[in-house]
C-alpha cells in the first residue's frame, strides 16, 4: 500500500513529508517552551538589556526560519514539475529574505524603543521608529524581488508616475514631519511657554507630530501646522 502512487509520489514519501513538516512545528513548539521557561527568565534577569534585545528580536524569525526550512526539505525530496519547483524556491527565496527583513526589523524596533528620552524630544522617538523601519523594509523587499530575478529597475520606472503623484499629495505631511524635527532640536519653545505667531498669541499645550497647539487668553485652542511655525517670526514671551 505505501508504494502506491499519488501524483506522483509514493505514499511513503507522502507521508515522510508531512512527518518533516510536523516535525518542524514539534521543534518550533519545543524552542517556544524552552525560551518562555528557561532563555526568557534568564535575560530578564541580568542587567545587561543587550540580550533582551536580542531574544526578542530572534524569537519569532527563528521560528519561522524553521517552519520554512522543514516545508522545503519536505516539498523537494518529492517528484514535481521543474515549473512547479521553481515556484516553489522563488517563494522559498522571498520568504527568507523576508524573514531577515523581519528580524532587522524587530531589532531596530527594540534598540529604539529602549530609548528613553525627555520631553518633547520623547514624541520624536514614533516619528524615527517608523522611518527606520519602512527603510528596513523597503530596502528587504527590494532586495527579495531582486533574489527572483525581478527587474528593480524597470520596476521603479513603472511606479515613478504614481511615486511623483503620492510625493505632490503628502508634500504638506512631509512638510510638517520636518517642521516638527526643527521645533524638537532648535527649541524656539517649549510646551507652557507664553508665545507669538503672527498676530496670535498664548500657551504652549501641545507640540505634535503634524501640528502644534496654543491656547489664547480666551482659553481658546488655535492649532499651527508645524511647518507654518517654522516658517514664520516667533516671539518667546515666557523667556523675556
Amino acid at each position: 500500500m505505501l508504494e502506491n502512487e499519488l501524483w506522483g509520489n509514493t505514499i511513503e514519501n507522502w507521508g515522510i513529508s508531512i512527518l518533516i513538516i510536523l516535525g518542524a512545528i514539534i521543534i518550533v513548539k519545543l524552542l517556544s517552551l524552552l525560551g518562555k521557561k528557561v532563555i526568557k527568565p534568564f535575560v530578564t534577569g541580568t542587567d545587561n538589556h543587550l540580550d533582551d534585545v536580542i531574544f526578542y528580536s530572534l524569537e519569532a524569525p527563528v521560528k519561522f526560519a524553521i517552519i520554512l526550512l522543514g516545508i522545503w526539505i519536505a516539498i523537494h525530496r518529492l517528484v514535481y514539475p521543474d515549473s512547479f519547483v521553481k515556484v516553489v524556491d522563488n517563494a522559498y527565496s522571498i520568504l527568507i529574505v523576508l524573514d531577515i527583513t523581519w528580524f532587522f526589523g524587530r531589532l531596530f524596533s527594540s534598540l529604539l524603543q529602549g530609548k528613553q528620552s525627555n520631553g518633547q524630544a520623547n514624541k520624536m522617538m514614533p516619528i524615527i521608529k517608523r522611518t527606520i523601519l519602512v527603510i528596513v523594509w523597503l530596502i528587504g523587499i527590494v532586495m527579495a524581488l531582486s533574489n527572483v530575478g525581478v527587474n528593480i529597475s524597470a520596476l521603479l520606472g513603472t511606479l515613478g508616475i504614481g511615486g511623483i503623484a503620492f510625493a505632490l499629495a503628502a508634500q504638506d505631511t512631509v512638510k510638517n514631519v520636518f517642521g516638527t524635527f526643527t521645533i524638537l532640536t532648535d527649541k524656539p519653545f517649549s510646551i507652557g511657554d507664553t508665545i507669538r505667531v503672527d498676530s496670535y498669541e498664548g500657551t504652549v499645550v501641545d507640540v505634535g507630530v503634524r501640528s502644534t497647539k496654543i491656547m489664547n487668553y480666551d482659553k481658546r485652542i488655535i492649532t499651527f501646522p508645524n511647518y507654518k511655525i517654522t516658517d514664520t517670526s516667533i516671539v518667546n514671551i515666557s523667556s523675556e
